[in-house]
């Protein structure tokens, strides 16, 4: 079972940015997703810049996957998206229908991303048909519902898990972090990295409810699938995915790596990570419970 990084989802600037994936060079991780995948107005980096970046995680043995933009808006969206797509030294995730027709028609693999909702085995052989080398689970989807799909996966197709992160829920074409601010979107005054894991907002009754990111909204809990690594692999997962987050993200690293390899048991694992999250763990979707729900294993 290999160990990836997903993509940054958040608004970090430049220079941490590269610092950040300087050190990731040096952690037992796989597979690194890069790029812009969430709001074309963080311009901080640009597609070359990402691809730089790339080349340099590839130097060291990782495979570098650059990602496409969810909610495609505008002409300069399309054009963001054929400059990702040109680099073709590199695999893209897909993550909108529109990449996987260019992909398709350029006869390039790619990876199916966790938002293109394939949640059926018809959905999961269309994929594979039109060139789909990996594709990642939808965060919503539980043990169950995989365990159906992994029996009906094509050939050679590869299974990634988000097992790690503040769920990415929903995107929208308004963005919250803007509106939260009295701002409008395109004069958001580029909020967003004024808050490098977030903006958390709670309910009137002061519970911890949900994450804003710009047009993205996430939960508040971390999902946390640390504990389900066993069953993960007898499920046959391929692929198990960190999300990026501002502090320990390294160390969080490490603990899958142990856990992957059998070096770390389930309760030393948590107590590794009781000081490294962001927020209580959650793993109900797994269990085909509310997401934010924790479920013994």
């Amino acid at each position: 079972m290999k160990l990836a990084l997903g993509p940054l989802l958040y608004y970090w600037p430049r220079q941490q940015v590269f610092d950040f994936y300087e050190e990731i060079a040096r952690t037992p991780v796989d597979i690194v997703y890069l790029g812009e995948t969430v709001c074309a107005r963080r311009h901080e980096l640009r597609v070359q810049d990402w691809a730089e970046i790339a080349q340099k995680l590839a130097a060291t043995g990782k495979q570098a996957i650059l990602g496409t933009q969810t909610l495609i808006e505008s002409e300069s969206d399309l054009k963001t998206l054929r400059r990702v797509i040109d680099e073709k030294d590199f695999l893209t995730e897909a993550n909108d229908m529109g990449a996987v027709r260019l992909l398709s028609s350029a006869k390039r693999p790619f990876v199916a991303g966790p938002f293109l909702n394939v949640f059926n085995s018809a959905t999961l052989g269309l994929m594979a048909q039109l060139g789909a080398a990996r594709w990642v689970m939808p965060v919503e989807m539980s043990a169950d519902a995989l365990r159906e799909l992994q029996a009906a996966r094509p050939a050679g197709l590869e299974t990634e898990v988000f097992a790690y992160g503040r769920l990415p829920l929903a995107f929208s074409a308004r963005c919250f972090t803007a509106r939260h601010f009295n701002l409008q979107k395109d004069d958001c005054q580029f909020k967003c990295i004024e808050f490098p894991d977030g903006l958390l907002i709670k309910t009137r009754e002061g519970e911890e409810f949900l994450t804003l990111n710009g047009i993205q909204t996430q939960s508040s809990k971390v999902y946390n699938l640390v504990g389900e690594v066993g069953e993960l692999r007898g499920l046959g997962v391929d692929i198990l995915r960190i999300s990026p987050q501002s502090q320990h993200t390294p160390a969080l690293l490490e603990v899958f790596r142990a856990r992957i390899d059998g070096t770390l048991d389930v309760q030393a694992a948590r107590t590794k990570m009781a000081g490294l999250a962001l927020a209580e763990p959650c793993n109900g979707f797994w269990y085909g419970k509310p997401g934010l729900d924790q479920i013994a294993a």
